[in-house]
């Protein structure tokens, strides 16, 4: 049984699959913008900036 996502193993696939997800949040972003849909701009906005400032982030054992 499983108790929700493997944060670990999803923050994996994200990192390796980065600049796809962004586009695709832009592509989604763009496509609210469009339809007037301001809140679920600034979500998806908000989201793309939060997963690209983790993306830059150093990881751990890159600093041994």
């Amino acid at each position: 049984m499983s108790n929700g996502p493997n944060p670990e193993a999803v923050g994996l696939v994200a990192a390796e699959h980065l600049g796809p997800i962004l586009y695709a949040l832009e592509v989604c972003a763009t496509a609210m913008e469009q339809a007037g849909r301001q809140e679920d701009v600034e979500y998806y906005r908000a989201l793309a900036r939060r997963l690209a400032a983790a993306g830059g982030s150093p990881r751990p054992e890159a600093n041994s």
